[in-house]
């Protein structure tokens, strides 16, 4: 069984924002899939589960805002029995050009609330993401500009970041993590 976590904020004055590329992310496969999410209140998320090629594959979007999205990762993880290594979890880095994605098996959080929430809430590091960059802006105060949108020609590199994300999270579930790595860095 294997959990796609997209990280965002909830609600629409936040869906088309920078810091909502995970639900971006989710959102695009899960179309791809002809799938809807539906609202679990229990576990603090939106939730689609699948069959893919035989395997269980669950996609939530955690409802607790970016910085408790950890306690939504770890209420699925806990009732379906999910092991941490079969969990992937996809957010906005500020310290990628736009549209570059990084997939990596651990690290820390990089300073992202989100991630970071995660590694308290599940106990490890040793939690596999893919990193969409947002990149920084100079001029800006972080929050103002991770809560803002893109512009035309970053959304034109995002998109073409986010058509990988079919082909990550197939690939995510058929081979090793090593193959998903030195396909996408």
């Amino acid at each position: 069984m294997k959990l796609i976590v997209g990280l965002g904020n909830p609600g629409k004055k936040y869906s088309k924002t920078r810091h909502n590329v995970g639900y971006m992310f989710v959102d695009d496969v899960v179309d791809k899939l002809k799938g809807k999410f539906s609202i679990d209140k229990q576990k603090k998320c939106e939730i689609f589960q699948t069959v893919i090629d035989g395997e269980k594959v669950i996609f939530i979007k955690p409802l607790t805002y970016m910085n408790l999205s950890g306690q939504s990762v770890y209420e699925v993880s806990k009732f379906y029995k999910i092991d941490v290594e079969d969990i992937l979890v996809v957010y906005d880095d500020l310290d990628l050009d736009v549209g570059r994605i990084k997939i990596k098996p651990t690290g820390s959080s990089g300073g992202h609330n989100g991630i970071k929430s995660i590694i308290e809430n599940m106990g490890t590091s040793d939690i596999k993401r893919v990193r969409i960059g947002i990149a920084k802006a100079s001029d800006r105060d972080v929050v103002d500009y991770v809560l803002g949108n893109f512009s035309k020609n970053e959304k034109k590199d995002i998109d073409l970041a986010l058509l990988k994300g079919y082909d990550i999270v197939m690939d995510f579930i058929h081979y090793s993590f090593d193959r998903v790595m030195n396909t996408y860095n």
